[in-house]
């Protein structure tokens, strides 16, 4: 999980953390490992959804099928991931299914679509969600806004976006407490994520840069 948004916690000993502790360390978001057996998966994924009711649960698998994504989905699980997908792929399940989208891998929405088996009507099957319409707040960002939205995405420390824009660390700090202020998020976590669902993914332009870094 290096240089993405996400922070893995360090698990605590039950019973010895106080209450404040254990809000403080409260996941957004459990992966569960569903390589083993579909029983000692299903295991897994109702001790996450016990322990951490609001968590998104994300569940990894060698190989997926109509009958156990019926009975995950109806056990807590949010979207799916492949065992051998790329980590671009696992990052952007995660991303995607912490900003409220439900993803199932494309191969075996390929297989719904080619009828290979056919979905029992007990459960629903949640389709590959596609990129949402952007959040109305980006039109709020201003040029130079964008780009150290563009640079939070990133991962980029103050001290390297000042140095991309050529102006000071203490500038930075204002723009982001701007930044997060117009599209209502708390951190820059919560503001990265926000922008993965809703700014392009390449990076800014020149002619962006050059707007930046002439309105700074």
């Amino acid at each position: 999980m290096s240089a993405t948004c996400f922070t893995v916690l360090n698990p605590t000993s039950r019973g010895i953390a106080g209450a404040e502790e254990r809000a403080q360390t409260e996941p957004a978001l459990c992966i569960v490992d569903g390589t083993g057996s579909s029983e000692q998966a299903l295991d897994f994924i109702q001790d996450a959804k016990r322990q951490h009711p609001a968590a998104r649960v994300v569940a990894i698998a060698n190989q997926l099928d109509c009958p156990m994504v019926q009975s995950s989905v109806s056990a807590g699980v949010d979207s799916f991931c492949l065992a051998t997908s790329v980590r671009e792929v696992l990052i952007k399940t995660l991303e995607l299914t912490m900003l409220g989208e439900r993803i199932l891998p494309g191969s075996l929405i390929r297989k719904l679509l080619n009828q290979e088996f056919a979905p029992s009507n007990s459960a629903e099957i949640i389709p590959l969600a596609e990129r949402r319409a952007p959040d109305p707040k980006v039109q709020k960002l201003s040029p130079r806004e964008t780009v150290i939205l563009q640079s939070l995405m990133g991962g980029d420390p103050n001290k390297v976006i000042a140095r991309k824009l050529d102006i000071t660390e203490a500038t930075i700090k204002v723009h982001v407490k701007a930044i997060l202020r117009k599209i209502g998020v708390a951190n820059r976590t919560q503001a990265a994520m926000w922008a993965t669902g809703n700014l392009r993914e390449i990076g800014p332009s020149a002619g962006e840069m050059h707007e930046a870094r002439r309105l700074s």
